[in-house]
C-alpha cells in the first residue's frame, strides 16, 4: 500500500474532496471557501487546506494574514496547530505561501511533508477541502491522490471545458477511480450545467472510458449562476455565504454543498 493509500484508508476520520480545475479564474477557490462555509453552517467540522503551495490566494479571499503558513510547518518554524486559523464562515484554514518556487515541483520532501499533514488534520475534521492548483501539473496530481473524491469546477467557457475534459482523462488513467463530481460555475441559463455534464461526459464515454475497467461517470454537484453579488463579495474580501446569504448563487452553493454531506 502507498503512503498516498494509508492516509486515505485512515480509520473514523474526514471525507477528504479535492477541489481543483483545468484552468485558472473559474472561481475555485472561492467555491471551496463558500462550500466550507456552507457544509459548517451544517454542523461539520470543515478544514480548507491552500493545497496550490506557491500561488496560494486563499487568505485574500477570506481577508486573513497568512502570518504563519504551510510553509512554516514544512520547515519546521511553527507547528501545525500554530498554523491552523479560523476563518471566517466557521471553519478552519491553512493556509500557503505565495511566490515560493520551491513549491512548483512535487519533491519527495514536499509529498512527505504534506502526506504527514494530511494524516494529523484528517482525524480532526469531517471534511477536509483540498483547494489545489489550476491544472496537472505534478504537484497538482499528487495533491489530488490524497483525496476520497474530486471536485471538478468549471465554466461553460470552451477553452474551461476543453481543460476539465483533460483533467478528467489524466485523473481517471493515473489514478484509482473514486468518486468525481462536477459543479459548474458562472452559468447564465438555468440549466446550463446539465449541457455541460452531457457534453463532457459523451466526450469521456467516447475517448476515455473505453480504455479502462470501469467507466467514468461524472456526478453533477451543481450549477452557480453568474451573479454580482459574487462580485461584490470578492470586492469586500467577504464570503460570499456571510455577506450576500440571500443571493442566487450563495443559494446555490449552499444546495452543492448539502450534496457533500454523509447521508
Amino acid at each position: 500500500m502507498s503512503q498516498a493509500d494509508r492516509v486515505a484508508s485512515t480509520p473514523r476520520g474526514a471525507v477528504i474532496t479535492a477541489i481543483t480545475s483545468g484552468k485558472g479564474g473559474v472561481g475555485k477557490t472561492l467555491v471551496a471557501a463558500n462550500l466550507a462555509a456552507a457544509l459548517a453552517r451544517a454542523g461539520q467540522r470543515v478544514l480548507v487546506l491552500d493545497a496550490d503551495l506557491g500561488l496560494a490566494n486563499l487568505d485574500v479571499v477570506l481577508n486573513l494574514s497568512a502570518r504563519i503558513t504551510l510553509h512554516d510547518v514544512f520547515t519546521g518554524k511553527a507547528t501545525l496547530d500554530e498554523a491552523l486559523q479560523p476563518a471566517p464562515g466557521g471553519f478552519s484554514v491553512l493556509l500557503a505561501g505565495s511566490g515560493l518556487v520551491e513549491y512548483s515541483r512535487m519533491t519527495p520532501e514536499v509529498r512527505d511533508k504534506l502526506l504527514d499533514v494530511i494524516a494529523q488534520v484528517r482525524p480532526r475534521f469531517d471534511q477536509v477541502l483540498l483547494d489545489t492548483g489550476a491544472g496537472i501539473s505534478d504537484v497538482v496530481l499528487f495533491t489530488v491522490s490524497l483525496a476520497d473524491e474530486v471536485l471538478i469546477v468549471a465554466t461553460p467557457e470552451p477553452t474551461s471545458l476543453t481543460d476539465a475534459y483533460a483533467t478528467v482523462k489524466v485523473l481517471a488513467t493515473t489514478q484509482p477511480a473514486r468518486p468525481m463530481r462536477l459543479l459548474v460555475n458562472q452559468v447564465q441559463r438555468t440549466g446550463e450545467a446539465r449541457t455541460v455534464a452531457a457534453q463532457l461526459q459523451q466526450v469521456v464515454d467516447r475517448f476515455v472510458s473505453p480504455a479502462l475497467a470501469a467507466p467514468v461517470r461524472l456526478l453533477p454537484l451543481g450549477e452557480v449562476p453568474m451573479d454580482a453579488a459574487v462580485r461584490e463579495s470578492v470586492q469586500r474580501r467577504q464570503l460570499l455565504m456571510e455577506a450576500l446569504p440571500g443571493s442566487p448563487a450563495a443559494v446555490a452553493l449552499g444546495a452543492a454543498a448539502a450534496r457533500l454531506l454523509p447521508p
